[in-house]
């Protein structure tokens, strides 16, 4: 696990207190140096999430992340509440980038 993953994992687990944290590094499937730490996708189930939208969601872990957002080219986000995740865990997979 990289600087930049860790950082990740650090604060969504101060900041969710996460029943399930997966963070993916992807930048392998695109077209950047060897050990990249660029594209990450997140899974993440939380009590915190309960009855809020998506959009939500999403904006709550980037203002988890701002410190490290400059550091990222992309971001693929997966939000759960505890109820959803269990239900339907549905997560796509990512897509080899175009220039690989």
């Amino acid at each position: 696990m990289g600087k930049i993953e860790n950082t990740i994992k650090d604060l969504l687990n101060t900041e969710f207190n996460p029943a399930t944290l997966i963070i993916e590094n992807e930048s392998f499937m695109h077209n950047v140096p060897e050990n990249s730490e660029s594209h990450f996708k997140i899974i993440l189930a939380s009590d915190c999430f309960k009855d809020v939208s998506n959009v939500k969601r999403h904006q709550l872990i980037y203002k988890s992340l701002e410190n490290v957002m400059n550091k990222i080219h992309a971001l693929s986000i997966y939000a759960f509440d505890l109820d959803e995740i269990e239900k339907n865990p549905s997560v796509i997979d990512s897509p080899n980038c175009a220039n690989k």
